[in-house]
């Protein structure tokens, strides 16, 4: 069977893209599975230093869950496709490596969870961003209650998912749902251009700030400062901080060797 994703490899960058323009790619069972194990792959190669994630063709970066497999679903069925998506999306979140969103075109429903669970977001200027399965008598399901509160806060959150209206890249810009908006004809240039930056960053580093943000975003500040400093520590374990020192007080750039 033809897979519904393409991956290439861009030096140490891993391009993950959702190829079912035809659907606007819209996520289905088999491309939820695809995703998980594209990134279960990119996580375990060490060549693989960030990984990028788009959609297929100008419009959309990902349209929404697969309405036509959805109608069918029994309440049982429901609450395991909400879990599968989740499970997926939380294997994104979790992530060893920076993951940036790629976002071309339309992010709605499924297709905006799928870009909140990313790290970064960078958006095209004609992006629009959105919730709308209110409008289907239903609610998000992949996580995106709970992701768009801890992204844009409590007054947005509510408003976006209540009113199901999407919205701009500017506006999306200003409530911090995506890092940075970009014309859609730099949009690859300049999402590969910070991709390459992280890529060359301390792989080690990297790890340990993902997971104090990870860890901090859901306990109390005294457990987040605590895992900090057990990080922070750890760190000085690694040659590449020693590396990182001395390329300082010696006036050069790091070599980086991920160890």
């Amino acid at each position: 069977t033809d897979s519904p994703l393409l991956t290439a490899d861009q030096d140490a960058i891993r391009v993950i893209t959702v190829n079912r323009p035809d659907k606007l790619n819209a996520l289905n069972a088999a491309t939820l599975d695809a995703l998980h194990a594209a990134f279960d792959a990119a996580a375990e190669d060490a060549a693989v230093r960030a990984v990028v994630l788009t959609g297929a063709g100008p419009k959309a970066f990902v349209a929404g869950a697969d309405i036509a497999e959805m109608s069918g679903l029994s309440p049982v069925q429901g609450r395991d496709f909400s879990q599968r998506g989740q499970r997926m999306m939380r294997r994104v979140e979790k992530m060893p490596k920076p993951v940036i969103a790629m976002v071309n075109g339309f992010a709605l429903g499924g297709g905006l969870e799928l870009a909140m669970c990313c790290h970064l977001r960078i958006a095209a200027d004609g992006a629009k961003l959105g919730l709308p399965e209110v409008g289907l008598g239903l609610l998000p399901g992949f996580g995106g209650t709970q992701r768009l509160l801890r992204l844009v806060g409590r007054a947005a959150a509510l408003e976006l998912t209540l009113t199901g209206a999407p919205v701009d890249a500017a506006r999306a810009l200003a409530l911090g749902l995506v890092n940075r908006v970009v014309p859609a004809a730099d949009l690859e240039a300049e999402t590969m251009a910070l991709a390459t930056k992280l890529a060359g960053n301390a792989p080690l580093a990297m790890r340990g700030i993902l997971d104090a943000i990870h860890v901090g975003g859901e306990c109390g500040i005294d457990e987040g400062l605590e895992y900090e400093s057990a990080q922070f520590g750890l760190a000085f374990s690694t040659e590449d901080a020693r590396e990182g020192m001395a390329a300082f007080l010696e006036r050069r750039k790091p070599a980086f060797g991920n160890r």
